[in-house]
């Protein structure tokens, strides 16, 4: 299971106003946050404790100790994997070498703890899925289109039929052609990209199976999914988290990619083999 922060994170944009207030302070602090009672917690956020417990049922957890000894277990972890004298985030008087550090950790934790939130049974069926599918349509814009299109390449390197989509128009006109033979596959690190979750959601009415790669299970993109295939990475000031989020995106598509030739081994190699050899005298030597 993902950490606490993660876990906030991902709701933060879902919660009600009060929650939020508690979710945004725990997680701008979460070492003080750890050692803080409920009574203490309520008090620091202007809220009750009874905000507080409903918080802690929507991380899955039974309530404010279950949440605290789990918040506290995260921040020695993270403290453990963190080298002395790194935060979170960059400032403009950083070094380029504390900046190198810095982007370092932030990607390395982004790759870890998607790791750690990924559903190995929702990976598995859409593995399935997609070794399946007739075609497999893939959306997503900005950074999120470039990993959209890392997916589409991965794709048809093992012989498989899939199609990148970043213009709004080509997303809806194929996402409308799909069918129940058919997987869609949408990324958005807020989950509330409306090209992308516009896109999934035609693509479900299509009859095709949906798949949501997001930081956000709450968001729009991951109601318009069947599957939703999580991420963990954190934003910074300075966009550091718009690379983490990248790595994080890749990370699972790496995954379904592995998952996919896997299970379609014979094919798969024969493809590669295929591919590697079409563009092998485009190498200088």
């Amino acid at each position: 299971m993902s950490s606490v922060p993660v876990r906030l994170r991902g709701l933060l944009g879902q919660l009600s106003p009060a929650t939020r207030r508690v979710a945004a302070h725990v997680l701008a602090d979460p070492h003080a946050a750890a050692q803080s009672t409920i009574t203490e917690l309520a008090e620091q956020t202007g809220t009750s404790q009874s905000t507080i417990v409903r918080l802690c049922h929507e991380t899955g957890l039974a309530g404010y100790r279950e949440f605290r000894l789990a918040l506290a277990a995260d921040v020695a972890r993270s403290d453990a994997e963190t080298p002395t004298g790194i935060t979170s985030d960059i400032s403009p008087d950083d070094e380029l070498a504390t900046v190198v550090a810095k982007i370092a950790v932030a990607d390395t934790r982004a790759v870890n703890q998607t790791a750690q939130a990924l559903s190995v049974p929702d990976l598995e069926a859409v593995v399935v899925a997609v070794a399946r599918a007739r075609q497999i349509g893939i959306y997503g814009v900005g950074a999120s289109g470039i990993v959209a299109a890392d997916l589409e390449q991965k794709l048809r390197r093992i012989g498989l039929v899939a199609a990148a989509h970043t213009d709004i128009h080509l997303a809806l006109t194929s996402a409308a052609l799909l069918t129940g033979d058919d997987v869609a596959i949408g990324l958005s690190h807020s989950g509330t990209t409306s090209e992308t979750v516009d896109a999934l959601a035609t693509a479900r009415r299509a009859g095709a199976v949906t798949v949501a790669v997001t930081d956000a299970p709450r968001s729009p993109v991951a109601a318009a999914a069947d599957r939703v295939l999580l991420t963990a990475a954190q934003e910074t000031r300075f966009r550091s988290g718009a690379t983490a989020s990248r790595l994080a995106q890749l990370t699972v598509v790496d995954c379904l990619y592995v998952g996919v030739a896997q299970r379609t081994y014979a094919a798969s190699r024969r493809a590669l083999e295929l591919t590697r050899d079409a563009v092998s005298h485009r190498r200088r030597t």
